[in-house]
């Protein structure tokens, strides 16, 4: 995906340019080649890459790459190919091509390519066949560049998935041998799986980056925007009402902003009317339903539980419940069962032995409320 795609001003954009510096001095140390960050989706990973961090970067003199495998789940390597290709002047996107033995693409004028001076753009799309043999061509390429590259890879918990186990292998070796040229972030919204990526021997990535919490927005993120949308309404919001609404949506930005258009649009209901809007239209029925569904009824029990706070779900309270809501006795291997499936689907995450968290907050706040249904 070509950064200048979405690099249109935002105004609403809270930016963090001191976090994305310290990102960037960290790798500029050279003590470091990669770093994972993990947060729930919807906390402004995803801005924060794009509109922050990357354009640092470039302003620092990297090539850039970025790309978002949730938009790829059956085929990461393909997206990561190509990320990896718009880093690259037209001509060396020519040059893998060649070597490969494929058609080459008329080269046409266009937007500019990050990291790139000039008007120029690569039509390109990953051969198909050996992924691997792709990534080698594009490596060398980018070898032959005089900048060094941060690639960017949101949702690469993706990457984990047994299927895609030859293409991360064959990434992992790639860029072993050239950590002081390419520096990787690797962005995720499942802390389990992101932890097993590099915890875990058997896997690609093991031991290759360290993993710490995305550090989330909070009260200056509100005040930025309580003060924006104050200069283009009449009826202003306070400070002290923009927090109690960020609070009430979980402190979770995207909702937030849900919440502010909804009240500069229908200032005249008020705030607690938006509010109250927005919470209807966020952790509706309509968003879980197919999701809920689909889980066996050991599953939607535990999920359940994790969403209101249970701790011990092992002990003889919760199993009684588990009991019920199935209809027949449960042990402490269906508990295990059943979390051990949640966390595969990236429902639930695990914080530390025994202790679980529902991965998605606005899938955990309708959890609670129709646990109050019942």
């Amino acid at each position: 995906m070509i950064l200048d795609e979405t690099s249109e001003p935002d105004p609403w954009h809270f930016a963090r340019s001191e976090l994305a510096c310290a990102y960037l001095d960290a790798f500029d140390l050279k003590l470091s080649s990669a770093r994972g960050l993990f947060a729930r989706r919807r906390m402004g990973k995803t801005e924060f890459l794009r509109r922050d961090l990357l354009p640092a970067a470039r302003e620092r003199g990297y090539l850039v790459a970025y790309t978002n495998l949730w938009d790829s789940r059956s085929a990461p390597d393909a997206a990561l190919l190509s990320a990896l290709a718009d880093a690259l002047e037209p001509q060396g996107v020519k040059a893998v091509l060649t070597k490969l033995g494929k058609p080459v693409r008329r080269l046409r004028a266009s937007a500019s390519l990050p990291g790139v001076a000039g008007s120029v753009e690569a039509e390109w799309t990953p051969p198909r066949g050996d992924s691997g043999a792709t990534l080698r061509e594009v490596m060398k390429q980018l070898d032959r560049q005089k900048k060094p590259l941060l690639l960017a890879i949101d949702e690469a918990q993706v990457l984990a998935r047994a299927a895609h186990g030859d293409f991360s292998h064959s990434l992992r070796a790639a860029l072993d041998i050239r950590k002081l040229r390419i520096k990787v972030i690797f962005a995720g919204s499942s802390e389990t799986t992101l932890r097993e990526m590099f915890a875990r021997a058997s896997e690609p990535f093991y031991n290759w980056a360290t993993l710490e919490p995305f550090p989330l927005l909070g009260d200056d993120f509100v005040a930025f925007t309580v003060k924006l949308m104050n200069g283009m309404i009449k009826n202003k919001l306070t400070l002290a009402q923009g927090r109690r609404a960020f609070d009430e949506l979980h402190r979770t930005p995207e909702f937030f902003k849900r919440f502010v258009e909804r009240y500069m649009l229908y200032q005249p209901q008020g705030v607690d009317a938006a509010l109250v809007h927005t919470k209807a239209s966020v952790f509706s029925d309509e968003h879980f339903l197919k999701q809920w569904s689909e889980l066996s009824l050991a599953d939607q029990a535990v999920v359940t539980l994790i969403a209101r706070g249970d701790a011990d779900l092992h002990g003889a309270q919760s199993l009684a419940t588990l009991s019920a809501w199935m209809n027949k006795p449960a042990t402490k291997n269906t508990v295990a069962h059943a979390l051990r499936r949640l966390q595969a689907d990236n429902l639930v995450t695990r914080l530390s032995v025994g202790h679980y968290r529902v991965e998605d907050e606005a899938f955990a706040e309708w959890l609670r409320q129709r646990g109050q249904r019942r």
